[in-house]
């Protein structure tokens, strides 16, 4: 029997053994295996590992997407997107602002077209806002898990809008977010005890904040003298 002969549900169940790139590549073999790529039941399940991926056409978003993960690997996407944004160059913000406008797009389409979201979690994308999270929490009303690491842009605002949108969530992870002050972790113990927070050295780490400038040492001696 030639594959082609399988009907729908066998095809779709021999798809969900593929990778995102081997789908696409038989997706284009005819028009019946591109029908089964399309099949948005074949999709309950993402995970990326660099921002470039987000843009491939190797994958379907819609309301049978479960889980979606997004973790970049990458050290060089790490050291670039993950310091300080006042100590980056003008090269490394221009990095960071094309990963910014990509992910949030990407997030975007998720808030509007995957509302049965179960779990979200995002590892060391240092460009993720907590408008992407507050974005998400909104419009995926069923989110139960939102799972954050080393994330460094997500802030008590993040926390809050668990508070304030997130009905379902039952656990929320914030490990090795430095901007996570104890002051947020202790808002959502006491509002929210029933879900299982995590924050792994989060309210432990030093947040960032940009060093004020330090007046030249010979400016200030010419005062010392000038008023002397």
């Amino acid at each position: 029997m030639h594959i082609t002969q399988l009907n729908h549900e066998c095809l779709l169940h021999l798809f969900s053994f593929l990778d995102k790139d081997s789908r696409r590549t038989l997706s284009l073999t005819c028009q019946q295996m591109h029908r089964i790529f399309l099949d948005p039941c074949l999709w309950d399940l993402l995970h990326f590992s660099s921002p470039c991926q987000l843009k491939r056409e190797n994958y379907v978003l819609g309301p049978s997407l479960r889980y979606l993960t997004i973790c970049w690997y990458s050290s060089r996407v790490l050291q670039v997107c993950n310091i300080e944004d006042w100590l980056k160059t003008s090269f490394q913000k221009d990095i960071c602002s094309k990963h910014e406008r990509l992910v949030s797009t990407f997030l975007g389409r998720v808030c509007h077209i995957c509302p049965n979201l179960l779990q979200i979690s995002l590892s060391g994308c240092g460009h993720i806002t907590d408008q992407d999270v507050t974005s998400v929490l909104q419009g995926c009303k069923k989110l139960r898990r939102l799972h954050l690491e080393n994330c460094v842009r997500i802030t008590d605002f993040s926390l809050e809008a668990v508070l304030v949108h997130g009905n379902s969530v039952k656990e929320v992870k914030v490990d090795f977010c430095r901007n996570i002050t104890k002051a947020g972790l202790r808002a959502v113990r006491e509002n929210r005890p029933d879900i299982k927070l995590s924050a792994e050295r989060s309210a432990d780490l030093i947040p960032d904040s940009k060093p004020e400038e330090k007046v030249p040492l010979r400016r200030t001696l010419q005062k010392v003298l000038q008023f002397s």
